[in-house]
């Protein structure tokens, strides 16, 4: 069964909102959403290569740049030489980013965690049972904006 446009709409502007309400909740201490996704990925991914976290985010190099500079400045995350090619430049999280992260997921987590325990059991169970569907769009727009 093919989705009616419609339903795609509806889809998008709901994951937007609450990409948005949950932002506004947990505002990330300044920082834009780009910032925090390249901070998540460092803390998560541990120490990678600029061209590794350009990939991963899906990012331009020189705009990565820009960023890693800013949250460098902030003293949220470090570039170092790499060990086994001192031309390249890894970027690691310093223990204020790694903080700041750990401190924001947690935030985040618990919103979440507040509002599927205010919905009825049918909704929650529903919105378990269709994540695997979800992490999959995730994974396919991924790919389309490679």
């Amino acid at each position: 069964m093919a989705e009616t446009p419609d339903e795609i709409t509806r889809l998008k502007i709901v994951l937007a909102r609450i990409s948005r309400f949950v932002d506004k909740q947990v505002s990330g201490d300044g920082l834009t959403r780009t910032q925090l996704s390249v901070l998540g990925s460092v803390a998560r991914l541990g120490p990678l290569g600029v061209g590794a976290l350009a990939d991963t985010e899906g990012m331009n190099p020189t705009m990565l740049s820009r960023v890693i500079g800013k949250l460098e400045g902030d003293g949220l995350l470090a570039r170092t030489a790499d060990p086994d090619d001192r031309r390249a430049v890894r970027v690691q999280v310093t223990d204020a980013g790694a903080e700041l992260h750990r401190r924001l997921r947690s935030e985040r987590t618990q919103l979440f965690a507040d509002a599927l325990d205010r919905l009825p059991e049918r909704d929650a169970d529903a919105l378990r049972t269709v994540l695997p569907a979800l992490e999959a769009l995730a994974r396919e727009i991924a790919m389309l904006s490679r």
